[in-house]
């Protein structure tokens, strides 16, 4: 056994990516060791955690059953749509199942991760001072809505300005006069609740949506279409047609006609906030164009005054332990993300170590859930078991990670924003994840 086989596999972060991750090197025999800056597992979603994004009120936006771990269901007793409470619950519960909290560090911070011939240096800050240890590789799952993105705009605006990441409670609202910049799934949530305690809420729109109820035909709405996927076109077409039946047209509620189609941007899975823009809650506004004081002056000439204004312009990918070279990056904020075979392997020419270094949770779509977080996880472990046990099937691997990148989009054109940059579709990414595990398998303990 080499040195490096007796070093045990870094994995940052303890949340849901996390844990997939140091489970599926559990399964493996591999041994690992994990760091969490928070105090216990569960990441965002643990919202006494001081880097914890999420608010008071948030939930999933996919359903119980489409989002939780194959191997460890939710209690039927959850809600369709588990609140934070919940799923900080089923975090801890997942965790103790299978004896992974005594395998992280908590309370310690990764600040630099470097290689040192194949193998990596992770240089973390804890309980302890700071410390620097070897390992054999490191598996990066600190998650992607941890940098505020933060647009700049002309002018100054003279009443409070904050990034959803800094939000909590609408009672922080009371008698204000709101404006939220980016109607996504955030800004839609904070703007129903504020329409409980402000005194006015406008919302501040760029482009179109497309707005997905949670629930359809009496079930959670991403559970209708679980079998074998449609063609593009047909599921555009059909799912376009059963929004209108549903929904209604957004544009009769003053927001802009979508420039793109359904599913080439992540749908806004929030009717409410069609509910409450038609009984004149919430006021659809233009594009920002500049701050005057209280006063903002929108693209279309307009103008509102306002007491808080809310950033819902959502995050950068953030990994700022590692030098950007090494996951095939420009660097955060640039408007793209990370080159990886599969949104995992950088393998970077010319730098060996890139072979022992993975990015896993960085990917987006609609429906993929923690399961297909697990997935990307079990297929490094299941690459990584095959290094000692299956040479040839690692180095077939190794070969497609230099080649051309698979399209993982079925046809679909996304739009180019930094946060469609890392997005794919469901079905053509779980079949690329599944085939390579495939390919690499080995048998594995319970």
């Amino acid at each position: 056994m080499s040195p490096t086989d007796q070093l045990t596999w870094a994995v940052i972060g303890a949340g849901p990516t996390g844990l997939a991750a140091a489970r599926a090197l559990q399964r493996h025999e591999l041994p690992w060791a994990g760091y969490e800056a928070a105090s216990g597992v569960g990441g965002l979603w643990d919202i006494s955690s001081p880097r914890s994004t999420v608010y008071e009120s948030a939930h999933l936006i996919s359903s119980r059953t489409t989002t939780e771990f194959a191997e460890f269901p939710m209690e039927t007793s959850v809600a369709d749509y588990p609140d934070h409470r919940a799923l900080k619950r089923y975090f801890d519960a997942y965790a103790d199942h299978f004896g992974l909290r005594t395998g992280f560090a908590f309370d310690t911070e990764v600040t630099r991760v470097e290689p040192s011939g194949t193998e990596w240096l992770v240089t973390s800050t804890g309980p302890e001072g700071t410390t620097t240890r070897r390992h054999a590789g490191v598996l990066i799952a600190n998650g992607t809505l941890a940098e505020p993105a933060v647009p700049t705009f002309e002018g100054s605006f003279d009443g409070e300005v904050l990034h959803t990441s800094r939000y909590k409670s609408a009672r922080t609202f009371a008698d204000q006069r709101v404006l939220i910049i980016g109607a996504g799934n955030s800004g839609c949530d904070i703007a129903v609740d504020a329409v409980h305690h402000a005194a006015s809420v406008d919302l501040s729109v760029r482009r179109g949506y497309y707005f997905v109820p949670k629930y359809m035909l009496g079930k959670p709405s991403d559970t209708l279409n679980q079998g074998k996927p449609m063609p593009r076109r047909i599921k555009q077409a059909l799912d376009s047609r059963l929004l209108r039946l549903f929904t209604g047209d957004p544009v009769k509620f003053g927001f802009p006609k979508p420039d793109y189609k359904i599913y080439e941007s992540h749908p806004v899975v929030n009717s409410l906030v069609l509910h409450h823009v038609g009984h004149g809650d919430i006021d659809v506004r233009g594009d920002v164009a500049r701050f005057e004081g209280h006063d903002v002056l929108f693209k279309d000439g307009t103008r509102g005054t306002y007491d808080t204004v809310v950033l819902a312009t959502g995050y950068h990918l953030h990994y700022p332990f590692v030098d950007p070279a090494h996951l095939n990056w420009t660097g955060p904020g640039s408007g793209t993300s990370p080159d990886l075979h599969l949104n995992i392997f950088p393998g970077v020419r010319g730098h060996e170590a890139t072979r022992n270094l993975f990015v896993l949770g960085m990917v987006e779509a609609s429906g993929l859930g923690w399961q297909g977080r697990y997935e990307q996880a079990e297929l490094v472990a299941g690459y990584l078991a095959a290094r000692g046990e299956a040479p040839e099937r690692a180095e077939a691997l190794d070969a497609a990670i230099a080649g051309p990148r698979p399209d993982l989009t079925a046809g679909y054109r996304y739009l180019g924003l930094e946060r469609m940059s890392y997005y794919v579709n469901k079905d053509a990414y779980r079949t690329a994840v599944r085939e390579a595990s495939a390919a690499l398998r080995t048998e594995v303990t319970a």
